[in-house]
């Protein structure tokens, strides 16, 4: 599997229609692997937002979130 580190070199194959460029076909473990991209750029746009929203609000150190889960 390609790895986000390393650089990524994709082989499409084009596909044209009536000569313009139409399609494109990509080896299954490129696609996995823009896939995965897509998925992380996702997650974090969702972290940016949270974080944003979090400005300004007070906040809880780990160990007492930890204190609190453990009791129930």
């Amino acid at each position: 599997m390609i790895t986000t580190r390393k650089a990524m070199r994709l082989n499409p194959q084009v596909i044209e229609k009536g000569g313009k460029k139409e399609f494109v076909v990509l080896p299954y473990e490129e696609y996995q692997a823009i896939e995965e991209l897509m998925e992380d750029y996702m997650d974090l746009i969702d972290l940016r937002e949270a974080k944003a929203e979090g400005l300004g609000q007070p906040s809880v150190p780990l160990d007492e979130v930890i204190k609190e889960l453990k009791k129930g």
